[in-house]
């Protein structure tokens, strides 16, 4: 992949990442703003994820039949279309159809993303690729919930919504123009063997169960972080600046040399390694109790996500070709959104003290963290007796 070519699909994915961030921050207030109950607004957000995961999963499927170009700019030019329907919305129930169609449209740009960047990729660099790519993952959820709190603060939501929208036409530009060679290229290349053997098809399934894991922990995160600190005594902006923490770290393992690992050492121990991180870190926030303690543990929790994100998409792109990498994308970031209603979702419905909600975490994901670290010992096992 170019430099070029690289840029464009950075781009692509931090818009859509601050998309999604942006909304954090602004999207319940706006809905009680136009009329939502409590209930409603809730809706208006779960409703969201729940569109997105549908069009994550018709994103691998049309990806795989039409190629990821296509659908990027399908996606990338619809969502900012809906976007710019917020400035219509005046009522809870136009609000909701709008919801709707911007969370289905918005599934479809990253699996197709991602897709793109895989095939346009060398093989021994897919994880300092996507460790690279993640990097801008980090930086939407460190930017857009500042933009967006910031602005609708001296505007409003819709204006913020439109400002997003401006940057996805942007993109959306970038792209039809940048990479129609990739796409060119893409076509030249014969497509890979069909890989159908139990172990890349285990991968595929590892990646998925992680997928679904990390976005467990960060529903779990959300959820669970700003009622914590808001019962330790705290300013409710400290939240915040935790998760900013979380994503600061995140990022310089992304970016800087560290990202090398991601390439040299097996992806199922690196999940294993960081979703044990991930579990650890969820149990020491429920038994911490001042403010430099907090920072620590989320800067260890940005160290876990780094070290899984990069580690599940290796798994993924290693066991699929370019014939089935769309849907598998796309089943991928269904999971992702799966995860994050989940966790937030369970745990709210538990009725235990926030710091056993913690510990709830953070002992599921150990679990899961010792099941992979089997799965990897298992196959090194088998692996040595195959080669004897």
């Amino acid at each position: 992949m170019n430099k070029t070519s690289a840029f464009v699909i950075y781009s692509i994915v931090f818009f859509a990442f601050f998309d999604l961030f942006a909304q954090l921050p602004v999207m319940s207030t706006f809905a009680v703003s136009v009329g939502a109950t409590p209930f409603i607004a809730g809706v208006a957000i779960a409703i969201y994820s729940l569109a997105n995961t549908f069009g994550n999963v018709l994103s691998g499927v049309w990806t795989d039949k039409v190629g990821p170009y296509r659908i990027l700019l399908a996606g990338l030019l619809l969502s900012s279309a809906s976007l710019f329907a917020y400035q219509l919305v005046d009522h809870p129930t136009t609000l909701l159809v709008v919801r709707v169609i911007h969370g289905f449209v918005a599934g479809l740009i990253v699996p197709a993303a991602f897709t793109l960047s895989a095939n346009l990729t060398a093989a021994n660099r897919q994880g300092k690729k996507v460790a690279l790519t993640g990097s801008f993952v980090g930086l939407a959820a460190i930017l857009g919930p500042a933009f967006s709190g910031i602005l609708a603060s001296r505007t409003s939501v819709p204006v913020v919504f439109s400002f997003v929208a401006l940057y996805g036409i942007g993109v959306t530009l970038l792209t039809l123009f940048v990479m129609r060679s990739s796409r060119l290229t893409e076509r030249l290349v014969d497509a890979e063997p069909t890989m159908a053997s139990q172990g890349l098809q285990r991968d595929v399934f590892k990646a998925y169960v992680g997928a679904f894991l990390l976005m467990f922990s960060q529903g779990a995160l959300a959820y669970l972080l700003p009622l914590y600190v808001e019962a330790l005594g705290y300013d409710s902006r400290l939240s915040g600046t935790l998760l900013s923490t979380f994503g600061v770290v995140a990022v310089l393992v992304f970016v800087l040399p560290t990202n090398r690992l991601f390439d040299r050492l097996e992806p199922t121990r690196l999940a294993a390694l960081g979703i044990g991180i991930l579990g650890v870190s969820q149990v020491l926030i429920g038994n911490a109790t001042s403010v430099m303690a907090l920072y620590a543990v989320l800067a260890f929790y940005g160290l876990g996500f780094a070290i899984l994100f990069p580690a599940i998409n290796t798994l993924l792109i290693r066991a699929t070709t370019r014939t089935n990498r769309g849907k598998s994308y796309g089943y991928f970031y269904a999971f992702f959104s799966l995860g994050t209603v989940v966790g937030s979702a369970v745990l709210g419905w538990l009725t235990i003290a926030l710091q056993h909600k913690f510990t709830v975490t953070g002992v599921v994901l150990l679990g899961a963290a010792g099941v992979f670290g089997l799965f990897e010992q298992v196959r090194r096992r088998v692996w040595t007796t195959k080669s004897e």
